[in-house]
This record gives structure tokens, sequence and C-alpha cells, in this order.
């Protein structure tokens, strides 16, 4: 499953790019009398994370992309692919320092304020949005963070991602089991149930770039803690609530026994592996992207996805001031460069990338939701496995949109990497856990400080 999502910003990057708002963001290429661009001879670069799960289907993709391309405007595309999240902030870096780079970047939805603060995306007007079908061409939901609001919005909604939780019917009906609870804590115990021999009861990706702070955001929000507030303008790291969620996370390995230490060193994509054959009874923080491997694998036919449980570590109902906080707002946004020279094909691209026909092609190879509305309705029809992750959907909270969420997220995400080695020799301690959470306390706070 390509569960990318956001990047950390460097300091000065939003200064930057705003240095470079001032370019035109009507780098056109010209128009033929028929309305259509004509890109004869151009070549469009597009930025894009790498599928680790399926990389033969995404370079076929690439190529058919580029050849339908070619066919409607004369223009080829060339993808670049990047892999971590640091590798997609230096390709930033060297773009927005040098005023030139890919034409469109294609990132993490949680990533989009970090985007939109640097200055060096162009803001969408009504003329762009018609150039690529108009803002009523997508599912609502996922033009949720698309911008701060709808005057100042920079990403194009490519790709929906809610995360759910995937099971294995055949054991947890073994076990006695109906469904997986709706607390984490009723998560566990089942977990401890399903545990037997070489079969555990979760797999977690605890090495994964991307995964580990959706859980300790999650389990945050769920007490209440939103880990920035914007108002004040004050970090919350250091709060107990998150502390909590750390212990629980780390405690499904070290405590209750309910995970496989070979996860210590887990991507998401060896987590997806381990559930496919068999090994694990219950997969967290998946998306419908894992339905294309799990079909064509020992669990087909036997497994189902559920809503991730909303009631936090040590409750049994949601606290006062607690948001039911099933996934985040997830999925792909594509920005167009203001140094692009390319602005009008950019859009012709996106345009041809979300369309009806696009889109479902996408979704039936990958598995991640359409955002186009009229695609999302065809895959939706008589889908019942993805009933629950349409239901996660609307139980979906954003990130804050603040350029320092990119920071605060890595911080979050260093946490759980320093603690590997801990992790590994069985225990992490709560001194230890304490002194790493004040570092990324104040990586977040000092990026909140520079935020726009």
């Amino acid at each position: 499953m390509r569960s990318r999502i956001a990047l950390g910003a460097v300091a000065g990057l939003a200064v930057i790019g705003l240095a470079l708002s001032g370019c035109s963001s009507s780098g056109s290429t010209g128009s033929s009398t028929s309305g259509k661009v004509d890109g004869t001879g151009k070549t469009l670069d597009v930025m894009i994370a790498a599928n680790a799960l399926y990389p033969t289907e995404q370079q076929q993709w690439f190529k058919d992309v580029s050849a339908q391309f070619q066919k409607e405007t004369g223009a080829t595309v060339q993808f670049e692919t990047f892999a971590s999240a640091n590798d997609e902030l230096t390709k930033i870096q060297t773009s927005v320092l040098s005023g030139q780079g890919p034409d469109i970047y294609d990132l993490g939805t949680t990533f989009t304020p970090t985007a939109y603060s640097t200055g060096a995306f162009v803001t969408l007007t009504d003329d762009d949005w018609k150039k690529i079908g108009g803002r009523d061409r997508f599912v609502p939901a996922t033009l949720g963070i698309s911008g701060p609001d709808e005057k100042n919005e920079v990403g194009i909604p490519f790709l929906s991602r809610p995360f759910v939780m995937a099971y294995n019917k055949d054991l947890l009906k073994a076990a006695g089991i109906d469904k997986p609870a709706d607390t984490w804590d009723g998560l566990a115990e089942q977990a401890k149930k399903l545990t037997s021999g070489d079969v555990h009861g979760m797999a977690i990706a605890y090495a994964d770039s991307f995964d580990p702070w959706k859980f300790i955001w999650a389990m945050s929000m769920q007490q209440g803690n939103t880990i920035l507030d914007l108002k004040s303008k004050k970090a919350t790291i250091d709060d107990d609530a998150v502390k909590k969620a750390y212990e629980s996370y780390f405690g499904w390995l070290t405590d209750d026994k309910v995970v496989d230490p070979a996860a210590v060193g887990w991507k998401n994509a060896n987590a997806v592996a381990a559930f496919a054959e068999g090994k694990a009874a219950i997969l967290p923080m998946v998306s419908s992207s894992s339905q294309v491997t799990l079909d064509k694998s020992s669990v087909a036919g036997k497994y189902a996805y559920a809503v991730m449980p909303t009631i936090p570590p040590g409750a049994t109902t949601l606290p006062s001031g607690g948001k039911a906080a099933a996934t985040i707002i997830s999925g792909d946004n594509m920005v167009v460069a203001k140094y692009s020279k390319n602005q009008d094909l950019a859009f012709s691209l996106i345009k041809m990338l979300t369309s009806t026909d696009n889109q479902v092609k996408y979704t039936k190879t990958f598995g991640d939701l359409p955002t186009n509305a009229d695609a999302a309705k065809q895959i939706e029809s008589g889908n019942q496995l993805i009933a629950p992750i349409l239901d996660a959907g609307t139980k979906a909270f954003g990130t804050p949109f603040s350029g320092a969420w990119g920071d605060t997220q890595l911080a979050l995400v260093n946490v759980v990497v320093q603690s590997i080695p801990s992790l590994a020799s069985g225990s992490v301690s709560s001194s230890d856990l304490q002194a790493k959470l004040k570092t990324a306390q104040d990586t977040a706070q000092s990026s909140l400080n520079k935020a726009k």
C-alpha cells in the first residue's frame, strides 16, 4: 500500500517560495483553435511517489499516461519518483531555490499545508479549475485539504485513501470474535486471543516512514489533543495524551506480545504481506490499495475491512472534548509549480488523470479510491467490501492546516525511528520516551513559531 503522506518543511523555504510568488502563474503553452493545449515536442515533468507494492504496474502506468497524453496534446510525460519524505523535500528545496524542476508534484494531502506555505505553487483561480473540468467533478470531501479556504487552494485531488483495518474473518471466528473492537484497549485484548504460534494478532510496520505518526495522531485526537493548537500557536506533543498513545502503540509489541518481533524492521508492504499470508489476524492502518494484493493472496475471500477504533487507550467511551477520528483526510493532491513554463499543459494532464475513465482504471490497478465523483460512483456500486472504507471517510478529520505540520509529522515519526533499538530489546522506558517527546515537542514548536 502506498501510504505516503507528508514531508517536512525547512525553515526559510516559505520565504524563498514567497519570493518566487511574483512569477507569473500563466506560464502557458499555446492553445490550438479547438481549445486544446498544443504541446507538440514538449515534455512535462511530474514528481510522484514510488509505489512499493506495485512497482511493475506503476512503470506501465507511466508509459500508458505518456502515450495517451502525447496522443491528446503532442507532449510526452516524464515521471520522477521519490522513495521517502526526505527525497521529495530535497527535490522541492532544489526546485524552489533554482526556479526550475518538476512541473507537477503529486503530494500527500497532509503535506499540502506545507506546500501552500512556500508560496511556490499556483493558487487556483476559477479559470484554473475550469481547465481541469471544474471543482464539481470532484467528491466534495476530497477538497477538504486543498487549501486553507476555497479562495486559497493549491491542491487538486487525485486519489482518496481513507485508512481502516483489515481482518481475517476465519481467524476471528475461530477465536469466537464477531468483529474487531471499537476501542484500542478492546482491540489489544482481541489481538491477545488471536495470537498463537507463528500467527500474531496484529501486523504493525514500526519501521515504515509514514504509518507510525497516523496511529499517534488518531489516539491523541480521540483524547482531545490536536498535536498543534493553531489558535494559541502551541505544539502539544509533550502532553500525557501523546505519551499514552506511544505507550499503547509500542506496548502491542513489548507488553501485549501480539506483534511479530520482526515487525521492528517492517515497512508497510511487509505488514501487508504478513496479513496476506495468514500470519496476522488484524492489519490496522491500511487503505483500499491493499485490496489488489489481498485478492490475489491466500486470504482472498476470507478478509474484510472495518473502521479503526475511535475510542482512545484507557477509555471505554469517547472522553469529553475527544474527536472520534477514524482516519486522517488522506490521499494525494496534485500541485502545479509557479516556475513551470508549461502550466496550461500541466492542467491538461491533471484534467486527463482525473477524468472518469482514467480514475476508474487507476483504482482497478492500484486500489486507491477515485476523487472524480462519477468514477467514485462506479467503483462504489455493488462493492460491499469497501463500504467500511467509505464509512471511515465520513469520519475523517484533517490534520492542522499549517506549514509546520510537515516538520511535526516527521518529528512524530522520529520518536518511533529512534525507539527501534529499544523496541528490538523488548522495552522502551518511560524516561527515554519522555526525552524523545521533548525533542519532538521542541521541533514542532520551533516550526510552528516560524509558520505562516
